[in-house]
């Protein structure tokens, strides 16, 4: 190898090294701004007050957490099928009676459908 073509190479290494540093520097930078995820155990006080609060929180969050049923915002028919589905589905013990109005009146009471802003939506829990 020539000398010329040594001091090209030697050149295009040193970029090369030099993009390397650059970019680790960068991506560790970002990596510590960004927070930490720190999982917070849920608790009933932590949604609004209601008669049946506490019921539907341990009823939904014994399979997964109640913030999932909390973002949902259903009609009472709706919050009705969505527990008939997850009984039937996922093995969830049947609410009948006054447990399940007592529920069903919190959730439709507290968590009333949203404004329509994608028209597309499909509640997740329904889909088969």
């Amino acid at each position: 190898m020539n000398t010329k073509k040594r001091a090209a190479f030697a050149v295009r290494s040193l970029f090369a090294g030099l993009l390397v540093v650059v970019a680790f520097a960068g991506v560790s930078a970002i990596a510590q701004q960004q927070p930490q995820f720190v999982p917070q155990a849920e608790d009933p006080d932590n949604f609004p007050a209601g008669p049946g609060r506490d019921d539907a929180f341990y009823a939904c969050a014994g399979c997964h957490a109640f913030r999932l049923v909390a973002n949902q915002g259903l009609t009472r028919e709706r919050w009705n099928e969505t527990i008939n589905y997850m009984t039937e589905r996922h093995g969830m013990p049947k609410l009948e009676g006054k447990d399940r109005e007592l529920i069903l009146n919190y959730l439709a009471k507290t968590y009333p459908p949203k404004q329509e802003q994608n028209r597309q939506f499909q509640n997740p829990f329904l889909k088969q």
